[in-house]
């Protein structure tokens, strides 16, 4: 089993940073969108799932020997109007543009990407037991 690790820590009282062991950095805040300078936390679920999605689709059409103009997914969650905000569903729309593939191939090798090698959509899927616990630094 292998575990991954991210500290999150408040930069200011609507600002946090979450640091991998490896040291990358990624900022969260929590301002209403006129005042946002990062993702939510739900955004980050949104990018992690395409993100995820993206990077299986794209080394298999390149596996294909497909030229790539251009790639990008669309992530849209849609949300319980109740606390907690929840994810009720999510669509992905992926869009390729590519001389020399076709609509049929892309669509296996997304199928694929998501629904096969996708750690997060895998995820998602899963029962997920998680914990907590209140402690003060020595």
């Amino acid at each position: 089993m292998s575990k991954r690790n991210v500290t999150v820590r408040m930069k200011a009282d609507l600002e946090y940073e979450a640091i991998n062991t490896q040291g990358n950095k990624v900022d969260i805040d929590m301002y209403d969108p006129e005042d946002k300078k990062a993702q939510s936390p739900m955004d980050l679920l949104l990018s992690a799932l395409a993100g995820c999605g993206s990077v299986d689709a794209v080394l298999m059409m390149k596996k294909k020997r497909r030229e790539i103009m251009d790639f990008y997914v669309e992530a849209e969650g849609d949300r319980n109007d109740g606390i907690p905000a929840y994810y009720k569903s999510i669509h992905l729309n992926f869009v390729l543009v590519s001389p020399d593939a076709t609509e049929e191939e892309f669509k296996k090798v997304v199928a694929l990407s998501v629904d096969k090698y996708c750690s997060v959509a895998s995820s998602l899927k899963s029962e997920i037991t998680y914990s907590s616990q209140v402690k003060r630094p020595v």
